[in-house]
């Protein structure tokens, strides 16, 4: 796969505006843990096969065993493997991702609304809406993972990367 183009280049001031919501979500309060599982199941929903990468690498590197990384997809056949509070952001992640065909199900938001507070569950919405945009860039533009870059493209992407941590810092820093 050929990156169409690197819009963290053509576009800094978009991917900063986005880094703020992304600084906004770490700051949340929302654990760690629990955002980096909506995001690899909000992009395991859209195919985005850089963020799913990531995501995974992300959530393997912080302590998520393997077993339980792999289960993402079908944590409804999981058992009792998630939480009640992970189940449930999970749930809440697919009828959100899928509102074109879901339209987001009052019995849905009563369900996530008896496990998070109002704020966390404004905050998880955010958090959803951002990593589909993200899906979005990453898909529309053919952003490869890391797993199948060249170690030179795997430079490049490291290079864009650090730019793109630099400049989150930066926005957090600001805020």
């Amino acid at each position: 796969m050929t990156q169409r183009l690197d819009y963290t280049n053509v576009a800094p001031a978009g991917v900063k505006a986005l880094g703020g919501v992304y600084g906004y979500i770490t700051q949340s309060g929302l654990p760690t843990q629990l955002v980096n599982l909506v995001y690899l199941r909000v992009s395991q929903i859209n195919g985005c096969a850089f963020c799913i990468d990531m995501h995974s690498r992300d959530l393997l590197k912080n302590g998520l065993a393997i077993e339980k990384l792999v289960l993402v997809q079908a944590w409804h056949e999981a058992g009792d493997l998630f939480d009640v509070r992970e189940r449930s952001a999970l749930a809440w992640a697919e009828t959100v991702t899928r509102v074109a065909d879901t339209a987001v199900p009052d019995a849905d938001f009563q369900a996530a609304s008896a496990v998070f507070s109002e704020k966390e569950l404004a905050d998880l919405t955010i958090a959803i809406g951002l990593m589909n945009a993200f899906n979005r860039l990453a898909i529309g533009f053919r952003v490869p993972p890391k797993a199948a870059l060249s170690e030179q493209q795997d430079q490049i992407v490291a290079t864009n990367t650090a730019s793109l941590d630099t400049r989150m810092s930066a926005q957090l820093g600001e805020q």
